[in-house]
Formats: C-alpha cells, sequence, structure tokens
C-alpha cells in the first residue's frame, strides 16, 4: 500500500512540472523592444521611399547688382516670384529637385556725374527705374529632418541657371546739355534701352543654399543666390576689371500637388 501511495505521489508531481511548463509565458525582456514597434515597418518604408513629388510656388525676392568701373550704378531689385517644381524622392530622406522659376523686379538707383558748369554742382544726376524679368532653373539636393509627425525641417543647396530675360532701363535725366553729349561720346546710354541687349551676359551662374519647415502639403522656405560669374559682355571691358555680377535671396511659400 505504501509502495502505490509513493508511485502516485511521483506522477502527480511529474503532472504538475508539466502543467506548469505550459503555461509559462516568455520572458519578453530579452528579446529587442524594436521588433514589437507596431510601426518598425513603416518608418523602415518610409527611410527607403522613391517617388516625384510636384509643388507650385510664390513669393518675395530681392536682388543686388553689385558693380565696378563700370557705367551701371549698384542697385536693389525688389519684387515677386512664382515658380513650379518636381521633387525625386530619393532614399533616406534626400531629395533631387529642378523646375521652372520666374520672377519680376523693380528698382531704382541715382548715378551722379561731374559737372561741367560751376552753375550746376551736384546737379548732374541721371535717375534710373529698372524692371528685370528673369528665369532660374535650379538643380537642388534637399536633406529632410522629421521632427513630430507632419511637421519637417529642411534644407537645399545646388547649382541654378538665371537667365536675364529683360532688363529695361528707363531714365529721368537732369544733366547739362554739355555732360550729355559727353556721356553719350563714351557710350554711357541717355535714353530707355534693354541692358540685356547688348551690354550684359543673360546667363548667370548661381549657387543657391537655403532652408525651411514643412507641415503637412505646404512648406516655408528662404534662400540665397550666390552670383558665380561676371555679366559684362564687353571682352575689353572685362579686360580692364569692369565687373557687374548679381546676387538674391527669397522667400517662398510652396504647395505639394
Amino acid at each position: 500500500m505504501k509502495r502505490i501511495f509513493v508511485t502516485l505521489l511521483i506522477c502527480a508531481c511529474g503532472i504538475g512540472m508539466w502543467a506548469d511548463d505550459k503555461t509559462r509565458t516568455p520572458d519578453l525582456q530579452i528579446a529587442d523592444n524594436s521588433f514589437f514597434d507596431p510601426t518598425r515597418k513603416t518608418r523602415t518604408e518610409e527611410a527607403y521611399k522613391f517617388g516625384v513629388e510636384y509643388r507650385i510656388e510664390f513669393g518675395f525676392a530681392q536682388h543686388y547688382q553689385h558693380t565696378h568701373r563700370t557705367s551701371f550704378p549698384e542697385m536693389y531689385l525688389n519684387g515677386g516670384q512664382v515658380g513650379a517644381s518636381f521633387t525625386f524622392l530619393l532614399p533616406m530622406h534626400f531629395g533631387l529637385q529642378t523646375g521652372l522659376h520666374y520672377s519680376i523686379l523693380y528698382g531704382k538707383a541715382d548715378q551722379h556725374w561731374r559737372s561741367m558748369t560751376a552753375q550746376r554742382v551736384q546737379m548732374e544726376v541721371i535717375k534710373h527705374k529698372v524692371v528685370e524679368h528673369d528665369l532660374m532653373i535650379p538643380i537642388r539636393v534637399y536633406y529632410t529632418v522629421p521632427l513630430w509627425k507632419k511637421l519637417n525641417l529642411f534644407f537645399f543647396t545646388g547649382p541654378q541657371l538665371h537667365v536675364g530675360l529683360a532688363q529695361n532701363d528707363n531714365m529721368k535725366l537732369d544733366l547739362s546739355e554739355g555732360v550729355q553729349e559727353w556721356l553719350e561720346s563714351i557710350g554711357v546710354p541717355t535714353s530707355k534701352y534693354d541692358r540685356y541687349a547688348d551690354e550684359l551676359i543673360r546667363a548667370n551662374i548661381q549657387w543657391d543654399l537655403g532652408m525651411g519647415i514643412e507641415w503637412d502639403r505646404y512648406r516655408l522656405q528662404g534662400g540665397y543666390d550666390f552670383g558665380l560669374n561676371n555679366l559684362v559682355k564687353d571682352k575689353t571691358l572685362r579686360k580692364e576689371k569692369h565687373y557687374l555680377s548679381e546676387w538674391g535671396w527669397y522667400v517662398t511659400v510652396c504647395f505639394r500637388l
């Protein structure tokens, strides 16, 4: 009888241990917690996604014409800028963007000339009023930094071809007859004309650098365009160190289609 009781006790203990082993839960602490993140797959797909995004934009632009030893005065040109762009999405939050932008700008400056008569000291002046039309073709590399949900910070840089369509100089003269004749004899214009027609190179090579913030489909961005080449067309004047370059900055609002 005693032998039977011991046998039953051993069987009961064995069944209890087997049942406990079946109901024991795995120790999750030894696993990588990121494996159980429900957004893990989504975030991986976003980091390596490809595609194309289309945007339209509009905003304010200001250009600065820096001159040296030329008959052009230095001036600021202010106006509006509109455009359209498309961005190729690349892995790891990079993008490559190009497009076409148009700007119309207005500026004015007074240019003083030495008087030839004592009666007109400090009165020899040409008042320049310039209207400029431009096209810009940028090639920008973008990098996006996700901040929170649909809020992103981004940076961009790259070359830009700035094409001058027209730069009409509407002048108002306050010159004596002798000064006006002298200016015309040395080739300085004294009536309305387009500077790009004979005197300036239309192709302005620039380097664009900027940043902005994005929320969902909207972007607010700003940048600066560094002018890299001399726009004076005449080779003789270029050898004599005559120089004109055009730089600029802008702030635009963009909408993704």
